[in-house]
């Protein structure tokens, strides 16, 4: 770690300092004090500067990059892990004990930073209660992030949108403007000349006859801005790669811009910025821009592992028969700049599991764009074919097309049920997905999809997000007793309703700070082939032994619901009961059951999205 004062001058780490959270509503003494005592360092990729068990002396304020916090217990095993970015504080929590504090912090890119000795923090604290307040507000919500109190992430203060099409060129000003709604005006230092001035966004071009701003003018562009909004900075990829360096070091997250045909072109670039610092892949986002026909991105996986997530948008009106996911990408990325991640869980049920489509579709249509689905068994199903981007809809009238009952099955006691029989054991329910799906693989599709699944080896779930789509239905839906396990890598797969049949749990464990839970499984009809408990021992019928195989499955999913939904924020139940398990002829009549109940828990999911960010779901 590096210490030194020649490269930041008071004026310099003044205006670096007031940019940060914290520093909202602190004095400009305080945050010159802070300056003036404080000690500017640079600290490399890789370099720690604290180790667990150490003596800690220092407060260290995060100027720029990002650091990985470490605690551990008694025993040395770690109990947390966080990341520190711009505007983290670490230390503060020492300052009442700092000959003990189990924590190490490194930095996983180059990064800078103020420190202040303990005592020399206590003086200006007592000096300035602002600067103290303001200090305890951060550390409460410290505490309340690692409890779960409070669910907010991180929202980057320096946003990069790097383009690798001219195509994408659009998206800035979109953003923009979108942001202008619901937060302070952000600014924007970019290479077009050519861009159309919005009022009330300051722009500053990098680059005069070809070449970057030096330093003095880009820390006398900053100062103008420090009281501004965000910061973004909006480049192709045709600069210097240095040139790319010093910027993509300065952002807190970037966006990747490229169209399917740039894809080798981005992944040489982004290795050789990963060459630099490779833990810069942890802010780098990829945002496939696609046109109307192509709804999914080319597969990669060379260039999949150079970044942390990726989007998938479209400027464009859907084609035919698909919907609005890829017009919500953009929305996605405004969710991911405001430290949002919305996630819908959806349950297994059979044919009742059409009513998730009915959520789906409603959500959608409030402005609720879930950024990421898991579901079981028919949850997977619906939840994957919504995710490559088919209106809800259409889908709908797919599975009651593809699975109404042939004549010789209508025929036949519990023919709905031999017919699924006759699916499974036929393997026709491959070429049936794959009319839709082709050869995607989940981590292609418009909104990232995980599929739950049992291995009857190992005894435990197994969620797929990467790999063939459709082997991925086929794997959740595969119900003991109609079908054999699909053997595949050492794993026997089954419906993973036997263990998790909402998985609102593994939404959380991704990621999502907001779950909702669609269940077609949460109320059971109290009558099984015409038994019911007030009706005469003499009067029931025989069940069969495919009847009572699904009927097993529904209890168990009834009994199930409470394992993987308890972390969800809200539960929608979709009352299907009057359906068949089997009666897909019906998909569109269960669809209208889950669009009428999401429709009336529209107003009480805003509310409860409005606690998580009242300027985005605004709810009066």
């Amino acid at each position: 770690m590096t210490e030194t004062n020649d490269q930041a001058d008071s004026d310099y780490k003044v205006t670096h300092l007031k940019r940060l959270s914290w520093s909202k509503g602190v004095s400009e003494a305080a945050i010159k004090e802070i300056a003036e005592i404080g000690q500017y360092v640079q600290i490399q990729d890789g370099e720690y500067v604290h180790r667990a068990e150490e003596e800690l002396t220092k407060v260290l304020f995060v100027i720029s990059g990002r650091l990985r916090a470490t605690a551990l217990d008694l025993f040395g095993k770690q109990v947390l892990e966080r990341p520190l970015l711009r505007g983290a504080v670490f230390g503060l929590f020492s300052i009442a004990q700092p000959e003990q504090a189990n924590t190490s912090l490194v930095a996983t890119e180059p990064s800078t930073g103020i420190q202040l000795g303990m005592n020399q923090l206590l003086d200006l604290m007592s000096k300035h209660p602002d600067l103290q307040m303001s200090l305890f507000r951060l550390a409460a919500n410290v505490v309340r992030q690692i409890v779960m109190v409070d669910r907010s992430k991180e929202q980057p203060s320096v946003v990069g949108v790097i383009h690798q099409t001219p195509a994408s060129r659009p998206l800035t000003p979109r953003l923009v403007k979108r942001l202008m709604e619901i937060e302070a005006p952000p600014c924007v230092a970019g290479d077009d000349p050519n861009w159309q001035a919005i009022d009330g966004i300051p722009y500053r071009l990098l680059f005069e006859n070809g070449n970057m701003l030096d330093s003095d003018q880009r820390r006398a562009q900053l100062k103008e801005w420090s009281d501004h909004g965000r910061i973004f900075i909006d480049l192709d990829t045709n600069h210097e790669l240095s040139h790319l360096v010093q910027l993509v070091s300065f952002a807190d997250t970037i966006l990747w811009c490229i169209e399917p045909k740039d894809a080798d072109a981005a992944r040489q670039k982004l290795t050789l910025l990963q060459h630099e610092v490779p833990g810069w892949r942890d802010k780098i986002c990829l945002v496939w821009l696609l046109d109307t026909e192509t709804t999914v991105s080319p597969l990669n996986p060379d260039l999949s592992k150079l970044v942390e997530r990726d989007f998938k948008i479209s400027f464009n009106e859907p084609k035919q028969n698909y919907g609005r996911q890829l017009k919500g990408g953009f929305e996605r990325i405004i969710h991911h700049l405001r430290g949002i991640q919305i996630g819908i869980a959806l349950g297994g049920g059979a044919a009742r599991g059409m009513a998730h489509l009915g959520v789906l579709n409603v959500l959608e249509e409030n402005g609720i764009y879930v950024d990421m689905i898991a579901g079981t068994s028919a949850g997977a199903m619906a939840g994957t074919l919504y995710a490559s981007g088919m209106d809800a809809d259409h889908t709908v009238q797919c599975f009651k097309s593809d699975l109404t009952l042939p004549w010789p099955f209508r025929m036949l006691p519990a023919g709905g049920y031999w017919y699924l029989v006759y699916k499974y054991r036929r393997g026709q329910f491959d070429p049936m997905l794959r009319k839709y799906l082709a050869d995607s693989h989940l981590e292609q599709l418009p909104i990232p999809m995980l599929t739950v699944t049992v291995d009857l080896v190992s005894g435990g779930p197994v969620v797929r997000q990467m790999g063939d789509a459709t082997h991925g239905i086929l794997e959740s839906i595969n119900l003991p007793g109609l079908s054999t396990p699909i053997i595949r890598d050492g794993e026997a797969l089954v419906d993973g309703g036997l263990v998790n049949n909402i998985p609102a749990d593994v939404l959380v464990s991704k990621g999502c700070n907001f779950v909702i839970a669609s269940s077609v499984t949460a109320q059971l009809e109290r009558e099984f082939v015409g038994i019911r408990a007030d009706q005469e021992l003499a009067k029931h019928k025989n069940p069969s032994l495919l009847q009572v195989i699904m009927r097993g499955y529904l209890v168990q999913s009834f009994n199930m619901n409470s394992v993987g939904v308890q972390p969800a924020d809200f539960v929608i139940e979709p009352d299907v009961t009057a359906f068949d398990l089997a009666e897909f002829s019906r998909a569109d009549e269960m669809a209208k059951v889950g669009e009428q109940v999401t429709l009336d828990a529209v107003n009480s999911i805003k509310k409860q999205l409005a606690k998580l960010d009242n300027a985005l779901f605004p709810y009066s």
